[in-house]
């Protein structure tokens, strides 16, 4: 019966992936047996109650391998029917070309670049450490081990190629060194990728790697036997440490390429899939499902798993009856139920000049004690972006229930982590140097995707950062960050507009950024945070006749309104400064109120120290863009911005010129 599942589970992933005309026919037929394994022994799941708070999670790294994935969810159970196997890869169904949170009811994570779920599923592994330590339950007895509301297991399933990327690297060593005992990843080894064999460009011996940071290493050297798949898992299981099983398999087995990257990427032919499910003992009829081997597959998985629900939902009541006098609400966003966070009643104190990370600083640690999920960290930084929640301590390996992480110097990881956390229903930051978002560009992707309320802290946002030279002074990265569909972009000017941003950001469903100066600038008088949820407003109004608008952002907006006043005093021109922290937020409002704040027929300039990219349509003319368009030079800040001519004289000059 096993045999035949796993037969089955193989000719549905073919036939997916022929009717669409395309997908990956490789992994699906070797790897196989490793899915089934999992999901028959192993993962501690309801497929009545797909989100289960306590459910074990699988993320597939080998993305591609999505066929494979749909037919097991589908023989286990899952609300998906043969006509949604059938619309593999077509638009609207719920079985797309790479799996997608959301999308398909068993899919824990939205994967395909490669590298990057393995890197997440680090980050549910230590979500799962920090909810386990906050929701301690009675032990049965004295001889119980530890007990907690949540408790479960994080699995991945990974290829060469996920371990050829970067990102592994460094999600493994954060791992190995917090030893997340609950995370196991299933390596499909198989030594071929789309170009050929590994072995001309991958060479390392991955085990002796992954034990050098700490990690537990197996190896079942025949990855069609399911029993020495099982017990590899039952064994890691109880090791003590994170851990990864090498499966050795052979791709595309059965068919006519096995063996070779010919099969990684593409459908079999018609004659090939004949012959192969011949050979596998199914009928030739497209989508056959043995329905006596499905059966045996649903009764295993419910079998094991149907108890561990139910003591988890006696725990669940227990806990509420017992801990939270019978309100459940503390516990509603583990069940994805977020009521508003409103911290525009939090007195926060501000020093009159000082940069906004500082600012920031204090908003993150009054919120904290408000925001209980708020948890994150930084790329090694925190004594530079002073993203740090003081007094809740460091998560540790042996400290789980502290809300700081210290990712290292790992901004790849950091990123992808930072989706495993929100995908486990926590609010997690990251902070970095703004130069420095680039290497989050994947991952800041993805949870755009997934729709994920990540919080990126990125400060040093302008070239005057210092000495450091153009390497640490970011030109393009705000247009890169603003041109990523479902994400925000925030540069508060002062303590209130940072408010405002989290404001927006607490209660965003999407991911945010917030960039942060590192030069001082002072608490505005005119700035507010009802504005800020606006996107942009009025922050100094014209004193008589409006002669010309300046927008300005962040540290911007103070040099605007100091030019403003002397261009009244001096010239009599009258300018209206409309500070917009978030432009994509004020682009969503009302079409009257960004006439009013930005009247058509006006002349209009836009000062920001980074690219004009995306500032165009803001202007008639893009000589009223007074931006920064070329990379910058060592120096101290002062030179910096009088060889970029952006000091305050070139930028008053300019102004001058084009308004008078």
């Amino acid at each position: 019966m096993e045999r035949r599942t796993i037969n089955n589970i193989k000719s549905l992933g073919i036939d997916m992936i022929y009717n669409a005309g395309s997908g990956h026919s490789g992994i699906v037929l070797g790897a196989a047996p490793i899915i089934y394994t999992l999901y028959a022994y192993h993962m501690n799941i309801s497929t009545s109650d797909p989100n289960w708070v306590n459910r074990d999670r699988f993320v597939m790294s080998a993305g591609h391998g999505s066929a494979l994935l749909y037919a097991t969810l589908y023989m286990a159970g899952y609300d998906l029917t043969r006509n949604d196997l059938r619309n593999f890869r077509k638009i609207g169904s719920k079985t797309p070309g790479h799996p997608e949170v959301g999308v398909t009811p068993g899919v824990d994570m939205s994967t395909g670049p490669l590298g990057q779920g393995i890197a997440s599923a680090v980050g549910m592994a230590i979500a799962e450490k920090m909810l386990k330590s906050k929701y301690p339950l009675p032990k049965k007895n004295r001889f119980d081990k530890d007990r907690s509301l949540i408790d479960y297991r994080v699995y991945t399933l990974c290829g060469d190629g996920d371990l050829m990327e970067g990102i592994s690297y460094e999600a493994a060593s954060l791992a190995g060194t917090l030893k997340l005992d609950n995370l196991i990843v299933l390596y499909d080894s198989n030594g071929i990728t789309l170009d050929g064999k590994t072995d001309v460009a991958f060479k390392e011996n991955v085990l002796e790697r992954f034990r050098s940071m700490g990690w537990y290493t197996d190896i079942v050297k025949n990855g069609l036997v399911v029993s020495d798949i099982d017990k590899a898992i039952a064994k890691a299981k109880q090791s003590g440490k994170p851990s990864i099983i090498e499966i050795r398999t052979i791709i595309g087995i059965g068919s006519s390429l096995a063996g070779t990257n010919e099969i990684h990427g593409k459908p079999l032919e018609k004659e090939d899939m004949e012959q192969l499910k011949t050979g596998l003992g199914i009928s030739n009829t497209p989508f056959f499902t043995d329905e006596e081997a499905m059966e045996n597959f649903r009764t295993k998985i419910t079998s094991r798993s149907s108890k561990k629900y139910q003591e988890w939902v006696q725990n669940y009541r227990d806990y509420v009856t017992n801990n939270l006098n019978g309100e459940p609400k503390p516990l509603d966003y583990l069940f994805g139920k977020n009521e508003l966070i409103d911290i525009t009643n939090i007195d926060f104190e501000f020093h009159e000049k000082e940069a906004t990370r500082v600012t920031n600083g204090i908003v993150m640690n009054q919120i904290a004690a408000k925001v209980p999920t708020l948890v994150g960290g930084s790329a090694d930084l925190s004594s530079s972006t002073k993203a740090y929640l003081k007094d809740l301590e460091d998560f540790t390996s042996s400290n789980t229930s502290g809300r700081n992480i210290w990712f290292g110097v790992r901004e790849h990881v950091m990123g992808a982590i930072l989706n495993g956390l929100a995908l486990s229903k926590l609010k997690p930051f990251g902070s970095t140097f703004l130069v420095f978002s680039d290497y989050l560009k994947p991952a800041i992707r993805l949870a755009a995707l997934m729709n994920l309320p990540v919080t990126y802290i990125f400060t040093h946002d302008a070239i005057n950062v210092g000495q450091d030279g153009p390497t640490h002074e970011p030109i393009e990265q705000l247009a890169m960050l603003r041109s990523i569909p479902n994400h925000y972009v925030f540069r508060p000017a002062d303590g209130k507009e940072i408010v405002g941003s989290w404001s927006y950001i607490l209660n965003s469903p999407h991911p945010n950024t917030i960039a942060l100066s590192r030069v001082e600038t002072n608490q505005l008088e005119k700035s507010n945070i009802n504005g800020t949820l606006h996107g942009g407003y009025i922050i100094e109004k014209e004193t008589e006749i409006l002669h010309g608008i300046i927008i300005a952002t962040g540290s911007e907006v103070m040099t605007a309104i100091q030019i403003k006043n002397e261009l009244y005093k001096n010239y009599h021109l009258d300018l209206r400064i409309v500070s917009m922290p978030c432009r994509e937020l004020f682009l969503k409002q009302e079409e009257q109120y960004k006439k009013e704040v930005l009247p058509k027929g006006i002349r209009t300039i836009v000062i920001e120290a980074g690219s004009s990219m995306g500032w165009e349509s803001f202007v008639y003319d893009p000589k009223y863009l007074i931006t920064v368009n070329q990379f910058g030079a060592s120096g101290t800040k002062e030179e910096v911005l009088s060889f970029l001519e952006f000091d305050y004289e070139s930028i008053k000059n300019k102004i001058i010129k084009l308004l008078k």
